[in-house]
């Protein structure tokens, strides 16, 4: 129902139809003349719809303004999914399917090793199964929960134009590293090369760090991460090949064109959606922030998930600390 209201002033010629269509009424002070004519337009509710007239009065104005117009609650933001990323029990499949995360390439270009994930085609394109991908996305959640519970290393690398932020803000939520520009070959075979310069610092389970071990850093071999998370395998493929190398477990998006088995974990979705890949990439950010929680939750108690390292075995067994 839509109630307006309509002031019009005083005429002394008022047109028939005018007062014959509103409700009016003289205002004025007592003892003065008439000042206004206040008129009121009542829209009845349609027949056999069980409402009533609603007039709108001078005390009901705000009231009446607020009706007006209409409602819009579930809109897009494309800033959203950065400021505040859905959590893994938030996944539905109508999330999933606003995202454009069910739409592959062309049915020309596919990798038969996607025919597990593949719901059909239409007009020409394979549509992913979103019920494998909220499948998928959920186990690869866990991973990453599980291993930032552990007090694991993750890497966040997305390469592709458009993908920095979410990179970015994935690796902030899980406390993790990012690479958004081009991978560099020999990164992780031979890093000590390549990232032997970067600074390392030894921290306590409650990540407050020890200066008094810092000595002793000089000629430690160079950190390897625990898990890698890739938004752009096609493009990265040295890179998933190099942590094949070290035993390093992945997880990516795959495409209907990708090769699936390239990555320890594929999460079947459309990577050349950057909605998607924000979706996917606030997901897994989510599920790390969770492990992290809990570990320093477990840390406060005095439970630990891994064994501490003293300072005489740093000194005596330089790889103890990769162990």
């Amino acid at each position: 129902m839509i109630v307006r209201q309509l002031c019009v002033r005083q005429n002394s010629h008022p047109e028939p139809l005018l007062l014959d269509r509103y409700d009016c009424r003289v205002d004025g002070g007592s003892g003065s003349k008439p000042s206004s004519i206040a008129a009121r337009q009542i829209f009845a509710s349609p027949e056999g719809s069980g409402g009533s007239q609603v007039p709108c009065s001078g005390g009901m104005e705000e009231n009446c303004e607020a009706t007006l117009g209409s409602v819009v609650t579930d809109t897009y933001e494309p800033e959203e999914l950065i400021r505040n990323p859905p959590r893994p029990s938030d996944v539905t499949l109508e999330l999933l399917l606003a995202s454009q995360s069910h739409l592959g390439h062309s049915t020309s270009r596919w990798n038969p090793q996607n025919s597990r994930y593949i719901f059909g085609v239409r007009e020409g394109i394979h549509i992913i199964s979103l019920d494998v991908t909220a499948a998928y996305l959920r186990r690869a959640a866990k991973v990453v929960e599980e291993v930032a519970r552990r007090g694991g290393l993750i890497l966040f690398v997305g390469t592709r134009k458009g993908q920095k932020r979410c990179v970015v803000r994935a690796a902030e939520l899980a406390k993790g590293y990012h690479v958004f520009e081009r991978w560099i070959p020999g990164s992780l075979t031979n890093g000590q090369q390549i990232l032997g310069h970067c600074e390392m610092k030894v921290v306590n389970a409650l990540d407050e760090e020890l200066p008094e071990f810092k000595p002793n850093l000089v000629d430690r071999p160079v950190l390897k991460p625990d898990l890698v998370v890739c938004f752009n395998p096609i493009e990265n493929e040295v890179l998933l090949h190099e942590c094949g190398l070290n035993n390093v477990p992945t997880i990516g998006i795959i495409d209907t064109d990708a090769d699936p088995t390239r990555v320890t974990y594929p999460i079947p979705a459309n990577d050349d959606s950057l909605r998607c890949v924000q979706l996917i990439a606030g997901v897994l950010g989510r599920a790390g922030e969770e492990g992290q929680r809990r570990r320093l939750e477990e840390a406060s108690r005095g439970i630990l998930s891994y064994e501490p390292i003293t300072e005489e075995e740093i000194r005596n067994n330089p790889a103890a600390e990769q162990d």
